[in-house]
Protein backbone atom coordinates (compact mmCIF):
# COMPACT_ATOMS: atom_id res chain seq x y z
CA UNK A 1 0.00 0.00 0.00
CA UNK A 2 2.64 2.28 0.76
CA UNK A 3 4.66 1.88 -2.24
CA UNK A 4 1.51 2.34 -4.39
CA UNK A 5 0.99 5.78 -2.50
CA UNK A 6 4.49 6.53 -3.11
CA UNK A 7 4.16 5.56 -7.12
CA UNK A 8 0.86 7.54 -7.54
CA UNK A 9 2.12 10.56 -5.69
CA UNK A 10 5.58 10.48 -8.17
CA UNK A 11 3.44 10.11 -11.14
CA UNK A 12 0.53 12.82 -10.55
CA UNK A 13 2.79 14.98 -8.43
CA UNK A 14 6.57 14.80 -9.18
CA UNK A 15 5.96 14.34 -12.85
CA UNK A 16 3.74 17.12 -13.14
CA UNK A 17 6.31 19.44 -11.27
CA UNK A 18 9.15 18.17 -13.69
CA UNK A 19 7.12 18.77 -16.29
CA UNK A 20 6.21 22.13 -15.33
CA UNK A 21 10.14 23.25 -14.02
CA UNK A 22 11.07 21.72 -17.55
CA UNK A 23 8.89 23.70 -19.80
CA UNK A 24 9.87 26.70 -17.32
CA UNK A 25 13.79 26.39 -17.59
CA UNK A 26 12.85 26.01 -21.43
CA UNK A 27 11.38 28.93 -21.75
CA UNK A 28 13.25 31.11 -19.69
CA UNK A 29 16.30 29.76 -21.84
CA UNK A 30 14.17 31.11 -24.67
CA UNK A 31 13.65 34.51 -23.36
CA UNK A 32 17.26 34.57 -22.45
CA UNK A 33 18.50 33.59 -26.10
CA UNK A 34 16.38 36.17 -27.63
CA UNK A 35 17.63 38.89 -25.56
CA UNK A 36 21.01 38.06 -26.01
CA UNK A 37 20.71 38.18 -29.57
CA UNK A 38 17.96 40.97 -29.83
CA UNK A 39 21.15 42.74 -27.96
CA UNK A 40 23.53 42.04 -30.84
CA UNK A 41 21.15 42.70 -33.52
CA UNK A 42 20.12 46.45 -31.73
CA UNK A 43 24.33 46.84 -31.40
CA UNK A 44 25.13 45.75 -35.44
CA UNK A 45 22.15 47.99 -36.57
CA UNK A 46 23.48 50.55 -34.89
CA UNK A 47 26.68 50.16 -36.58
CA UNK A 48 24.96 50.13 -39.74
CA UNK A 49 23.52 53.27 -39.32
CA UNK A 50 26.66 55.02 -38.07
CA UNK A 51 28.58 53.40 -41.23
CA UNK A 52 25.71 54.49 -43.62
CA UNK A 53 25.73 58.40 -42.29
CA UNK A 54 30.07 58.30 -42.66
CA UNK A 55 30.06 56.73 -46.27
CA UNK A 56 27.53 59.71 -46.98
CA UNK A 57 30.39 62.06 -46.00
CA UNK A 58 32.98 59.88 -47.40
CA UNK A 59 31.17 60.13 -50.53
CA UNK A 60 30.67 64.34 -50.25
CA UNK A 61 34.46 64.20 -49.82
CA UNK A 62 35.56 62.37 -52.32
CA UNK A 63 37.04 59.80 -49.70
CA UNK A 64 34.90 56.88 -50.79
CA UNK A 65 37.75 54.07 -51.44
CA UNK A 66 39.97 55.52 -48.15
CA UNK A 67 37.06 55.86 -46.08
CA UNK A 68 35.39 52.18 -46.96
CA UNK A 69 39.32 50.75 -46.05
CA UNK A 70 39.90 52.15 -42.75
CA UNK A 71 36.78 51.72 -41.85
CA UNK A 72 36.62 47.91 -42.38
CA UNK A 73 40.07 47.76 -40.28
CA UNK A 74 38.79 49.93 -37.39
CA UNK A 75 36.15 47.97 -37.06
CA UNK A 76 37.49 44.60 -37.28
CA UNK A 77 40.20 46.01 -34.03
CA UNK A 78 37.22 47.81 -32.35
CA UNK A 79 34.64 45.61 -32.24
CA UNK A 80 35.94 42.50 -33.02
CA UNK A 81 33.88 42.45 -36.18
CA UNK A 82 34.54 41.06 -39.67
CA UNK A 83 33.08 43.30 -41.89
CA UNK A 84 32.80 43.00 -45.69
CA UNK A 85 32.15 45.70 -48.51
CA UNK A 86 29.89 44.81 -51.86
CA UNK A 87 29.75 46.69 -54.79
CA UNK A 88 26.26 46.80 -56.84
CA UNK A 89 26.85 43.88 -59.20
CA UNK A 90 28.03 41.65 -55.88
CA UNK A 91 32.01 41.94 -56.06
CA UNK A 92 34.08 42.46 -53.05
CA UNK A 93 35.21 45.75 -52.59
CA UNK A 94 37.23 45.34 -49.22
CA UNK A 95 36.87 42.83 -46.66
CA UNK A 96 38.26 42.15 -43.24
CA UNK A 97 40.86 39.20 -42.47
CA UNK A 98 38.37 37.05 -40.41
CA UNK A 99 35.50 37.46 -43.15
CA UNK A 100 34.60 33.34 -43.80
CA UNK A 101 35.42 32.69 -47.93
CA UNK A 102 32.69 30.59 -48.11
CA UNK A 103 30.17 30.94 -50.52
CA UNK A 104 27.20 30.92 -48.15
CA UNK A 105 28.22 33.53 -45.91
CA UNK A 106 29.20 35.86 -49.09
CA UNK A 107 26.77 35.04 -51.08
CA UNK A 108 24.73 38.06 -52.32
CA UNK A 109 21.36 38.42 -52.67
CA UNK A 110 19.20 40.53 -55.29
CA UNK A 111 20.79 44.06 -55.74
CA UNK A 112 17.72 45.58 -57.25
CA UNK A 113 16.82 48.43 -54.88
CA UNK A 114 13.52 48.53 -56.09
CA UNK A 115 12.37 45.29 -54.93
CA UNK A 116 15.10 44.51 -51.55
CA UNK A 117 14.33 41.03 -50.71
CA UNK A 118 17.73 41.20 -49.45
CA UNK A 119 17.23 39.75 -45.28
CA UNK A 120 18.93 42.22 -43.36
CA UNK A 121 19.83 39.46 -40.39
CA UNK A 122 21.34 35.60 -41.02
CA UNK A 123 22.54 32.94 -39.20
CA UNK A 124 25.62 31.38 -41.05
CA UNK A 125 28.32 29.42 -40.42
CA UNK A 126 31.91 30.47 -40.69
CA UNK A 127 35.00 28.16 -42.36
CA UNK A 128 35.37 26.42 -38.93
CA UNK A 129 31.67 25.36 -38.57
CA UNK A 130 31.20 28.35 -36.00
CA UNK A 131 28.01 30.34 -35.47
CA UNK A 132 27.88 33.82 -37.26
CA UNK A 133 25.01 36.22 -37.34
CA UNK A 134 25.16 38.37 -40.65
CA UNK A 135 23.78 41.54 -40.51
CA UNK A 136 23.57 43.65 -43.87
CA UNK A 137 22.94 47.63 -44.40
CA UNK A 138 22.43 49.20 -47.78
CA UNK A 139 24.85 52.03 -48.57
CA UNK A 140 23.38 55.81 -50.14
CA UNK A 141 23.67 55.92 -53.58
CA UNK A 142 26.50 57.55 -55.50
CA UNK A 143 29.45 55.51 -54.95
CA UNK A 144 31.09 52.25 -55.74
CA UNK A 145 29.88 50.61 -53.06
CA UNK A 146 26.54 49.03 -52.69
CA UNK A 147 26.12 47.54 -49.27
CA UNK A 148 28.05 46.83 -46.30
CA UNK A 149 27.63 43.16 -44.68
CA UNK A 150 28.43 42.54 -41.13
CA UNK A 151 29.62 39.15 -39.41
CA UNK A 152 29.37 38.73 -35.79
CA UNK A 153 30.47 35.41 -34.13
CA UNK A 154 27.73 33.89 -32.04
CA UNK A 155 29.94 31.34 -29.73
CA UNK A 156 30.57 33.73 -27.11
CA UNK A 157 26.70 34.83 -26.69
CA UNK A 158 25.99 31.31 -27.41
CA UNK A 159 27.98 30.40 -24.25
CA UNK A 160 26.37 33.12 -22.33
CA UNK A 161 23.01 31.59 -22.26
CA UNK A 162 24.44 28.10 -21.95
CA UNK A 163 25.61 29.44 -18.50
CA UNK A 164 22.20 31.07 -17.61
CA UNK A 165 20.51 27.96 -18.87
CA UNK A 166 22.74 25.37 -16.29
CA UNK A 167 21.80 28.19 -13.63
CA UNK A 168 18.14 27.70 -14.49
CA UNK A 169 18.41 23.69 -14.10
CA UNK A 170 20.47 24.02 -11.02
CA UNK A 171 17.64 26.68 -9.60
CA UNK A 172 14.97 23.68 -10.60
CA UNK A 173 16.43 20.75 -9.49
CA UNK A 174 17.75 22.83 -6.03
CA UNK A 175 13.56 24.33 -6.26
CA UNK A 176 12.29 20.27 -7.13
CA UNK A 177 14.41 18.94 -4.12
CA UNK A 178 13.17 21.68 -1.97
CA UNK A 179 9.62 20.48 -2.52
CA UNK A 180 9.95 16.84 -2.83
CA UNK A 181 12.61 16.31 -0.31
CA UNK A 182 9.80 17.50 2.71
CA UNK A 183 6.97 15.63 0.55
CA UNK A 184 8.64 12.37 0.59
CA UNK A 185 8.79 12.91 4.61
CA UNK A 186 4.85 13.67 5.22
CA UNK A 187 4.23 10.84 2.67
CA UNK A 188 6.10 8.49 5.11
CA UNK A 189 4.11 10.22 7.89
CA UNK A 190 1.08 9.01 5.77
CA UNK A 191 2.55 5.54 4.74
CA UNK A 192 4.10 4.24 8.14
CA UNK A 193 0.70 4.54 10.26
CA UNK A 194 -1.42 3.43 6.87
CA UNK A 195 0.74 -0.22 7.27
CA UNK A 196 0.36 -0.30 10.69
CA UNK A 197 -3.22 0.32 10.11
CA UNK A 198 -3.36 -2.30 7.83
CA UNK A 199 -1.56 -4.96 9.81
CA UNK A 200 -3.86 -4.19 12.63
CA UNK A 201 -6.80 -4.92 10.69
CA UNK A 202 -5.15 -7.71 9.72
CA UNK A 203 -4.65 -9.41 12.99
CA UNK A 204 -8.02 -8.19 13.99
CA UNK A 205 -9.66 -10.09 11.20
CA UNK A 206 -7.21 -13.15 12.20
CA UNK A 207 -9.21 -12.77 15.51
CA UNK A 208 -6.95 -10.83 17.59
CA UNK A 209 -9.48 -8.59 19.46
CA UNK A 210 -6.47 -7.23 22.08
CA UNK A 211 -4.29 -5.81 18.90
CA UNK A 212 -3.97 -1.74 19.15
CA UNK A 213 -2.18 0.87 16.78
CA UNK A 214 -0.34 3.32 18.91
CA UNK A 215 -1.66 6.91 18.08
CA UNK A 216 1.07 8.95 16.58
CA UNK A 217 -0.89 12.07 15.34
CA UNK A 218 -3.35 14.24 16.21
CA UNK A 219 -4.72 14.56 12.63
CA UNK A 220 -7.26 12.52 10.16
CA UNK A 221 -4.44 9.83 10.52
CA UNK A 222 -5.12 9.61 14.11
CA UNK A 223 -8.81 9.67 14.05
CA UNK A 224 -8.44 6.95 12.15
CA UNK A 225 -6.66 4.99 14.88
CA UNK A 226 -8.75 5.73 17.18
CA UNK A 227 -11.49 4.34 15.14
CA UNK A 228 -9.72 1.29 14.29
CA UNK A 229 -8.87 0.91 18.35
CA UNK A 230 -12.69 1.37 18.91
CA UNK A 231 -13.61 -1.31 16.46
CA UNK A 232 -11.01 -3.59 17.79
CA UNK A 233 -12.69 -2.87 21.36
CA UNK A 234 -16.33 -2.74 19.69
CA UNK A 235 -16.02 -6.37 17.94
CA UNK A 236 -14.33 -7.96 21.27
CA UNK A 237 -17.21 -6.57 23.36
CA UNK A 238 -19.81 -8.44 20.73
CA UNK A 239 -17.34 -11.48 20.20
CA UNK A 240 -17.92 -11.01 24.37
CA UNK A 241 -22.08 -10.71 23.85
CA UNK A 242 -22.33 -13.11 21.40
CA UNK A 243 -20.76 -15.58 23.35
CA UNK A 244 -22.82 -14.56 26.42
CA UNK A 245 -25.72 -14.82 24.77
CA UNK A 246 -24.86 -18.51 23.04
CA UNK A 247 -24.28 -19.49 26.68
CA UNK A 248 -27.47 -17.98 28.06
CA UNK A 249 -29.95 -19.32 25.43
CA UNK A 250 -28.37 -22.84 25.05
CA UNK A 251 -29.04 -22.62 29.07
CA UNK A 252 -32.48 -21.18 28.67
CA UNK A 253 -33.11 -23.96 26.13
CA UNK A 254 -31.56 -26.66 28.31
CA UNK A 255 -34.21 -26.24 31.11
CA UNK A 256 -37.36 -26.69 29.15
CA UNK A 257 -36.27 -28.99 27.05
CA UNK A 258 -34.92 -30.97 29.94
CA UNK A 259 -38.54 -30.06 31.92
CA UNK A 260 -39.93 -31.25 28.66
CA UNK A 261 -38.36 -34.85 28.22
CA UNK A 262 -38.53 -35.83 32.33
CA UNK A 263 -42.09 -35.29 32.66
CA UNK A 264 -42.96 -37.09 29.31
CA UNK A 265 -40.81 -40.53 30.36
CA UNK A 266 -42.10 -39.82 33.92
CA UNK A 267 -45.84 -39.87 32.22
CA UNK A 268 -45.05 -42.56 30.19
CA UNK A 269 -43.34 -45.03 32.62
CA UNK A 270 -46.27 -47.15 33.98
CA UNK A 271 -50.27 -45.75 34.53
CA UNK A 272 -49.71 -42.10 36.09
CA UNK A 273 -52.17 -40.96 38.16
CA UNK A 274 -54.44 -38.03 37.31
CA UNK A 275 -52.44 -35.66 39.53
CA UNK A 276 -49.30 -36.47 38.00
CA UNK A 277 -50.64 -36.78 34.25
CA UNK A 278 -52.13 -32.89 34.84
CA UNK A 279 -49.11 -31.96 36.33
CA UNK A 280 -47.23 -33.03 34.02
CA UNK A 281 -48.85 -32.02 31.12
CA UNK A 282 -49.34 -28.13 32.21
CA UNK A 283 -45.26 -28.19 32.74
CA UNK A 284 -45.33 -29.39 29.20
CA UNK A 285 -47.63 -27.04 27.97
CA UNK A 286 -45.36 -23.97 29.73
CA UNK A 287 -42.31 -24.91 29.11
CA UNK A 288 -43.32 -25.45 24.98
CA UNK A 289 -44.81 -21.83 25.61
CA UNK A 290 -41.61 -20.90 26.96
CA UNK A 291 -40.21 -22.41 24.24
CA UNK A 292 -41.81 -20.58 21.50
CA UNK A 293 -41.55 -17.60 22.83
CA UNK A 294 -37.36 -17.34 22.88
CA UNK A 295 -38.19 -18.58 19.32
CA UNK A 296 -40.20 -15.77 18.50
CA UNK A 297 -38.12 -13.66 20.27
CA UNK A 298 -34.95 -14.68 18.36
CA UNK A 299 -37.09 -14.38 14.70
CA UNK A 300 -37.84 -10.60 15.29
CA UNK A 301 -34.39 -9.82 16.74
CA UNK A 302 -33.37 -11.77 12.90
CA UNK A 303 -36.28 -9.79 11.55
CA UNK A 304 -34.68 -6.13 13.00
CA UNK A 305 -31.33 -7.08 11.83
CA UNK A 306 -32.46 -7.83 8.37
CA UNK A 307 -34.79 -4.89 8.18
CA UNK A 308 -37.50 -7.69 7.18
CA UNK A 309 -39.87 -6.66 10.06
CA UNK A 310 -42.92 -4.98 8.87
CA UNK A 311 -45.89 -3.59 11.11
CA UNK A 312 -49.38 -3.76 10.30
CA UNK A 313 -50.32 -0.25 11.28
CA UNK A 314 -54.17 0.57 12.27
CA UNK A 315 -56.11 2.66 14.17
CA UNK A 316 -55.23 0.74 17.80
CA UNK A 317 -56.76 1.05 21.35
CA UNK A 318 -53.87 1.39 23.53
CA UNK A 319 -55.84 0.49 26.15
CA UNK A 320 -57.32 -2.74 24.91
CA UNK A 321 -53.74 -3.67 24.35
CA UNK A 322 -52.38 -2.91 27.81
CA UNK A 323 -55.59 -4.58 29.54
CA UNK A 324 -54.59 -7.72 27.52
CA UNK A 325 -50.85 -7.87 28.31
CA UNK A 326 -51.41 -7.30 32.19
CA UNK A 327 -55.10 -10.04 32.14
CA UNK A 328 -52.11 -12.36 30.74
CA UNK A 329 -49.91 -11.64 33.64
CA UNK A 330 -52.08 -10.94 36.40
CA UNK A 331 -52.28 -14.74 37.54
CA UNK A 332 -48.57 -15.44 37.06
CA UNK A 333 -48.34 -12.12 39.56
CA UNK A 334 -50.51 -13.51 41.82
CA UNK A 335 -49.04 -17.15 42.20
CA UNK A 336 -45.72 -15.53 42.59
CA UNK A 337 -47.39 -13.68 45.41
CA UNK A 338 -46.15 -10.14 43.65
CA UNK A 339 -48.78 -7.41 43.32
CA UNK A 340 -50.09 -5.34 40.62
CA UNK A 341 -51.46 -1.71 41.18
CA UNK A 342 -53.06 -0.69 37.59
CA UNK A 343 -55.29 2.41 37.50
CA UNK A 344 -56.96 2.04 33.96
CA UNK A 345 -58.43 5.56 32.82
CA UNK A 346 -61.83 5.70 31.12
CA UNK A 347 -60.72 6.46 27.62
CA UNK A 348 -57.52 7.82 25.94
CA UNK A 349 -57.04 9.32 21.94
CA UNK A 350 -56.82 6.30 19.83
CA UNK A 351 -53.12 5.61 18.33
CA UNK A 352 -51.71 4.38 14.56
CA UNK A 353 -49.86 0.92 15.63
CA UNK A 354 -49.60 -2.63 15.13
CA UNK A 355 -51.36 -3.63 18.00
CA UNK A 356 -49.66 -7.41 17.98
CA UNK A 357 -46.15 -5.70 18.04
CA UNK A 358 -47.74 -3.08 20.53
CA UNK A 359 -48.69 -5.54 23.34
CA UNK A 360 -45.82 -7.63 22.44
CA UNK A 361 -43.60 -4.32 23.93
CA UNK A 362 -46.17 -4.02 27.01
CA UNK A 363 -45.65 -8.09 27.85
CA UNK A 364 -42.06 -8.08 27.00
CA UNK A 365 -41.93 -4.99 30.11
CA UNK A 366 -43.72 -6.39 32.56
CA UNK A 367 -42.67 -9.98 32.26
CA UNK A 368 -39.03 -8.14 32.90
CA UNK A 369 -40.81 -6.15 36.24
CA UNK A 370 -42.21 -9.65 37.35
CA UNK A 371 -38.88 -11.22 37.35
CA UNK A 372 -36.72 -8.90 39.03
CA UNK A 373 -39.24 -7.63 41.87
CA UNK A 374 -39.22 -9.97 44.67
CA UNK A 375 -41.67 -11.56 46.60
CA UNK A 376 -44.43 -9.39 48.14
CA UNK A 377 -43.36 -6.69 45.75
CA UNK A 378 -45.09 -3.91 43.57
CA UNK A 379 -45.29 -3.75 39.71
CA UNK A 380 -47.18 -0.40 39.22
CA UNK A 381 -48.93 0.78 35.62
CA UNK A 382 -49.79 4.37 35.23
CA UNK A 383 -50.75 5.73 31.50
CA UNK A 384 -51.40 9.56 30.71
CA UNK A 385 -51.64 11.54 27.34
CA UNK A 386 -50.20 14.63 27.18
CA UNK A 387 -48.62 16.77 24.35
CA UNK A 388 -50.00 14.78 21.35
CA UNK A 389 -48.30 11.67 23.04
CA UNK A 390 -49.63 8.79 25.13
CA UNK A 391 -46.85 7.59 28.25
CA UNK A 392 -47.45 4.08 29.66
CA UNK A 393 -44.81 4.20 32.85
CA UNK A 394 -44.42 0.67 34.20
CA UNK A 395 -42.40 0.59 37.40
CA UNK A 396 -41.19 -2.03 40.03
CA UNK A 397 -39.50 -2.47 43.41
CA UNK A 398 -37.24 -4.57 42.52
CA UNK A 399 -33.30 -5.03 42.41
CA UNK A 400 -32.50 -2.08 39.91
CA UNK A 401 -30.08 -1.84 37.61
CA UNK A 402 -26.44 -0.91 38.23
CA UNK A 403 -25.38 2.97 37.19
CA UNK A 404 -22.81 1.26 34.93
CA UNK A 405 -24.75 -0.92 32.96
CA UNK A 406 -27.76 1.51 32.53
CA UNK A 407 -26.17 3.16 29.17
CA UNK A 408 -25.96 -0.49 27.59
CA UNK A 409 -29.26 -2.22 29.02
CA UNK A 410 -30.86 -1.77 25.38
CA UNK A 411 -28.03 -3.25 23.67
CA UNK A 412 -28.33 -6.41 21.88
CA UNK A 413 -27.32 -10.10 23.96
CA UNK A 414 -26.34 -7.66 27.04
CA UNK A 415 -27.39 -8.62 30.54
CA UNK A 416 -26.89 -6.69 33.34
CA UNK A 417 -28.18 -10.07 35.79
CA UNK A 418 -27.07 -12.99 34.66
CA UNK A 419 -28.62 -14.97 37.06
CA UNK A 420 -32.65 -14.63 36.05
CA UNK A 421 -33.35 -16.23 32.78
CA UNK A 422 -33.56 -14.68 29.84
CA UNK A 423 -32.05 -14.11 25.94
CA UNK A 424 -31.06 -10.46 26.08
CA UNK A 425 -32.44 -9.52 23.12
CA UNK A 426 -36.47 -8.41 24.70
CA UNK A 427 -35.65 -4.94 25.49
CA UNK A 428 -33.49 -4.33 21.91
CA UNK A 429 -36.53 -5.92 20.12
CA UNK A 430 -39.05 -3.99 22.16
CA UNK A 431 -36.96 -0.45 21.76
CA UNK A 432 -36.70 -1.43 18.01
CA UNK A 433 -40.44 -1.77 17.75
CA UNK A 434 -41.04 1.70 19.38
CA UNK A 435 -38.57 3.08 17.28
CA UNK A 436 -40.77 1.94 14.01
CA UNK A 437 -43.90 3.42 15.77
CA UNK A 438 -42.26 6.86 15.94
CA UNK A 439 -42.12 6.13 19.92
CA UNK A 440 -39.13 5.98 22.62
CA UNK A 441 -38.78 3.21 25.10
CA UNK A 442 -36.82 4.94 27.96
CA UNK A 443 -35.26 3.08 31.29
CA UNK A 444 -34.32 4.75 34.72
CA UNK A 445 -33.08 2.64 37.79
CA UNK A 446 -31.47 2.88 40.83
CA UNK A 447 -29.90 -0.24 42.05
CA UNK A 448 -31.95 -2.03 45.21
CA UNK A 449 -34.54 0.39 44.59
CA UNK A 450 -36.31 -0.21 41.18
CA UNK A 451 -36.51 0.04 37.95
CA UNK A 452 -39.23 2.78 35.93
CA UNK A 453 -39.51 1.71 31.75
CA UNK A 454 -41.51 4.85 30.22
CA UNK A 455 -43.29 3.59 26.88
CA UNK A 456 -44.07 6.80 24.63
CA UNK A 457 -46.08 6.89 21.71
CA UNK A 458 -47.90 9.30 19.37
CA UNK A 459 -51.37 10.09 18.77
CA UNK A 460 -53.63 9.29 15.94
CA UNK A 461 -53.37 12.60 13.97
CA UNK A 462 -56.17 13.04 11.33
CA UNK A 463 -53.59 13.20 8.48
CA UNK A 464 -52.40 9.70 9.65
CA UNK A 465 -56.36 8.96 10.12
CA UNK A 466 -56.88 10.02 6.40
CA UNK A 467 -54.76 7.07 4.97
CA UNK A 468 -56.30 4.22 7.04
Amino acid sequence: MGKSIVKRWIFNYLSISVILLVLTVIGAAFAVRTYYYENVKADLEELGSDAAEQYSHALENGSEREWLTAYVQRIEKKESLDTAVFSEDGNVICLSGGVPQNGDALALPSANRESDDRPKFRTDSGEGGEKLMTYTVSLPEGGDADLIRYFKPLDAVDKKVMKWIFLFLAAALLLLASFAAPTLLFMNTIVKPVRELRATAHRIAQGDMETRVEKMYDDEIGELTDSINHMSEEIKAADSMKNDFISSVSHELRTPLTAIKGWAETMSVGEPDSETLSKGLGIIINESERLTGMVEELLDFSRIQSGRMVLAMDKTDLLAELGEAVYMLRERAAKEKKHFVYDEPESLPPVLADRNRLRQVFINIIDNALKYTPVGGVIGIEVRSEDEKINVVISDTGCGINEKDLPRIKEKFFKANKTVRGSGIGLAVADEIMTLHKGSLQIESKEDVGTTVTITIPVLDRDDEKML
